[in-house]
């Protein structure tokens, strides 16, 4: 039986697929992409916040339901939400997608360098705008 599949826009380390993979997820047809009035805001891990003009950079794969779920259902990861956005690849294809936020932007407190290094890498290793990478603190 096929398990349908749907989009969702992953903008933290979750982008990388080998990442996925040893989450026993299997990711599908990966487009680099953005979403447009969000900002990534960097905590123990990132999250997106609403911020008109801003634009943050990920990658859409096609996932099940239950990949979805396994994805958020680990520790650290239960206060994700979804949401739909609309993530638009950078051939220029709008197309709607699941994202999982916080509910809440992470305080300062919550600074993790690990983290964003981590992230910047990622974010390297699909060329993302280097200004975008930069900003990644």
């Amino acid at each position: 039986m096929n398990k349908r599949r749907i989009d969702g826009f992953f903008y933290g380390l979750f982008m990388d697929g080998d990442v996925l993979n040893g989450q026993s997820v299997t990711s599908l047809n990966p487009r680099k992409a953005y979403v447009d009035d969000f900002e990534l805001c960097i905590g123990r891990r990132s999250t997106l916040v609403p911020s008109e003009g801003a634009r943050s950079y990920g990658v859409v794969y096609a996932l099940t339901h239950e990949d979805l779920d396994r994805l958020y259902s680990a520790p650290g990861l239960r206060e994700y939400y979804p949401e739909a956005v609309i993530a638009t690849t950078l051939e220029s294809q709008s197309l709607p997608a699941l994202c999982y936020n916080l509910r809440e932007k992470p305080g300062r407190h919550e600074a993790n360098p690990e983290y964003a290094e981590k992230l910047r890498a990622v974010l390297s290793k699909f060329s993302f705008p280097s200004d975008y990478i930069e900003s990644i603190s």
